[in-house]
């Protein structure tokens, strides 16, 4: 298997120490780009035979800071792909309506079903982490959700989805100057909000929510992948090469015709 940064949960680990530059894993951005290319190519393919066969699930699960790239990252991966075979579902601030449920009920009912690729724009990670540093939740209330998550996604794998977790790993000066670049040009300022910068304040406490939350929910039927992600094409490629590694395996084929078209001719 390629390199792909996958956790080894049962290592201790400080996220500080955990590279954000992709360059010292591929220092050539072009030959990077031109791998990238063929495997989405390739990715496209998989794709086509997994909504095809119509038995398989694949599930991607996409966590970052502020600004930490999970909408490029849509954009770029999953270009020329059916977009019929895959549902991209942000998760934003819980409404009343799924407050009043179990925080995984709004998660349970937009998982992919046969023959789909389900893509998560944040996550049912963000109750371990936002409620955590923000106090929203007391911790007798969020800690318990490391076993709920992790029995969650048991039961999904158990279910034929495969489930692949990238957190895009990026640096406090990067995500400055993200900022900064949305701060400069007007058309991006859709992007970008006074919050954004309060968040920022909590980077340390961020930090430590996702540690424990890697090291707390990265299993063998699910595994957290810490992605380098200072730069976008290197963040890419490391993504669509895990993505195809796993669809590989999962080796989706196309089904066989349910008639015997023999001797059959179109006029």
């Amino acid at each position: 298997m390629p390199q792909t940064h996958q956790l080894d949960w049962q290592r201790p680990f400080q996220l500080q120490d955990l590279p954000t530059d992709g360059k010292q894993f591929h220092p050539n951005r072009d030959e990077a780009e031109t791998e990238f290319k063929a495997l989405r190519t390739e990715f496209v393919a998989l794709q086509e035979r997994l909504y095809a066969e119509d038995k398989q699930k694949l599930l991607i699960v996409l966590q970052a800071m502020d600004a930490g790239g999970k909408d490029g990252t849509i954009r770029n991966v999953l270009k020329g792909v059916n977009p019929q075979g895959v549902r991209v579902q942000s998760f934003k601030a819980p409404s009343k309506e799924e407050l009043a449920h179990d925080f995984l009920w709004r998660i349970h009912k937009v998982v992919p079903t046969r023959g789909m690729i389900g893509v998560f724009n944040r996550s049912h990670y963000e109750d371990v982490l936002v409620v955590r540093v923000h106090n929203l939740v007391p911790e007798s209330v969020w800690r318990p959700r490391y076993t709920q998550i992790n029995q969650f996604e048991k039961l999904l794998h158990d279910s034929g989805t495969r489930v692949l977790k990238f957190y895009l790993h990026i640096s406090a000066a990067e995500q400055k100057e993200r900022f900064q670049a949305r701060l400069d040009d007007p058309e991006k300022h859709w992007k970008f909000s006074l919050e954004d910068l309060e968040k920022r304040k909590f980077w340390p406490d961020y930090m430590a929510a996702y540690e424990e939350m890697l090291r707390e929910c990265s299993t063998e039927w699910a595994p957290w992948y810490v992605i380098p992600a200072n730069q976008k094409w290197y963040r890419n490629l490391a993504i669509m090469r895990t993505i195809v590694h796993t669809l590989r395996d999962m080796n989706p084929q196309f089904p066989e015709a349910e008639d015997n078209f023999d001797g059959v001719v179109i006029e």
